[in-house]
């Protein structure tokens, strides 16, 4: 039997089994046509994530926590059960058209969920961003441009822009009084926007980056450029890196003597990798919107759920997955499982309340990016040491976003 052989046979079946019941009311009134004869069919979520290589860490958290999330509503979105659809992106922007429209022309999926890497968050934007459905929920990548010259109404971030967490942390640099400092990053989009932002608020604050280094991605050989950091002695250095290329740099920056040299960057730099690290990162400084340690009886809970369900700790990027699939619960729900109500479901996920994320109240922008608090984190006996607030309500510029 082919594959419209089987939607026709569900089709009928559904349709008979309406019939036989007595009443299903496939021309009620009060249930739209398209709803009545699939209220029953899976709500198809599709996943493109890494689950190999350097950041297969965030990949597995993100869905962990998404799924997580989704459980808790008995796996059942709107009154329809969830079917999921993952694909490993391997971090390859050449593949990501490709995979995109797998997800969203073979498996006709109703959401998808992805990217980590900016890079292939632009590039399926800009194939979902020319359609209805689905719905595109980015429980990672901080891509300005999606929230920005690609932003669409069917385009939603749980995350950050990669201006949010690494702007505050420019800002904190010149605070503490660094006149100089030396950016280091990965050369590719998230890392040259990071870069950017921080050192776009350290200058503005009176500060000078006197170097801004680019790693290719996803090399993680920084003797040579390290090297130059402790010739130039900068006040402070400015780092992003993730997953295990935040680990090796670390541990190579410790290696090479430079723990006099203060390190900040974004979150990522430490986050999830800080006891992997060791002593290496004890004394780090980073801003991000989720410190392990916040004191909010919601972030209590989502620790200790993950940690039981998966054996691990949870990080930021389970946090982003976690309300990826709140916004997708809430949504559904409101629309009582009803996906080809698009207005409706779009108008629901812009209005999803999340007083109760573990990260803290936040809201969409209208750019549909998080409004959210930035933290000041410090690693300190292996752990995030939560600091105090580095930007209350913190909001993404959305330049170029037709929408903002």
């Amino acid at each position: 039997m082919n594959n419209e052989q089987k939607k026709g046979f569900s089709r009928r079946t559904l349709i008979k089994g309406a019939a036989a019941a007595g009443g299903l009311a496939v021309a009620s009134s009060f249930v739209p046509y398209r709803f009545a004869i699939g209220a029953q069919a899976k709500v198809k979520v599709g996943i493109l994530l890494p689950y190999s290589g350097t950041y297969a860490m965030l990949g597995n958290s993100i869905t962990d926590a998404m799924k997580l999330r989704i459980a808790a509503a008995g796996d059942m979105l709107g009154g329809r059960p969830v079917e999921y659809v993952a694909i490993d992106s391997q971090m390859s922007v050449p593949k990501a058209p490709q995979n995109t429209s797998k997800l969203v022309d073979k498996d006709s999926v109703d959401f998808v969920v992805g990217p980590v890497h900016s890079g292939i968050a632009a590039a399926m934007a800009k194939i979902i961003g020319k359609r209805d459905q689905p719905i595109m929920i980015v429980p990672n990548a901080g891509s300005n441009a999606v929230t920005g010259p690609l932003c669409s109404e069917n385009i939603f971030r749980t995350s950050f822009s990669n201006w949010q967490p690494a702007y505050p942390g420019g800002t904190l640099m010149a605070k503490e009084g660094h006149k100089t400092c030396i950016t280091i990053a990965w050369k590719y989009g998230a890392g040259r926007q990071m870069m950017d932002a921080g050192a776009e608020a350290f200058t503005k604050a009176g500060g000078k980056v006197i170097k801004d280094i680019e790693v290719p991605f996803p090399d993680v050989e920084f003797q040579a450029f390290l090297s130059e950091i402790a010739s130039l002695k900068p006040d402070a250095v400015f780092a992003f890196f993730s997953g295990g290329g935040a680990i090796k740099f670390l541990k190579d920056y410790a290696a090479a003597g430079l723990k006099s040299i203060p390190l900040y960057g974004p979150g990522f730099l430490t986050e999830g990798v800080a006891k992997a690290a060791g002593a290496a990162a004890e004394g780090v400084r980073t801003t991000l919107h989720y410190s392990a340690d916040l004191d909010n009886p919601s972030n209590h809970a989502f620790r200790a759920a993950y940690e039981k369900a998966t054996g691990k700790g949870a990080n930021v990027f389970a946090v982003q997955g976690y309300d990826a699939g709140s916004l997708i619960v809430q949504a559904m729900a409101k629309v009582k499982g009803d996906t080809g109500a698009t207005a409706d479901l779009i108008k629901a996920m812009e209005n999803a309340n999340f007083i109760d994320s573990p990260r803290g109240p936040w809201k969409m922008s209208a750019a549909h990016n998080p409004i959210q608090n930035i933290y000041l984190r410090e690693v300190r006996n292996g752990a995030q040491k939560y600091l105090g607030i580095a930007a209350k309500a913190l909001e993404d510029p959305a330049a170029g976003c037709k929408m903002a």
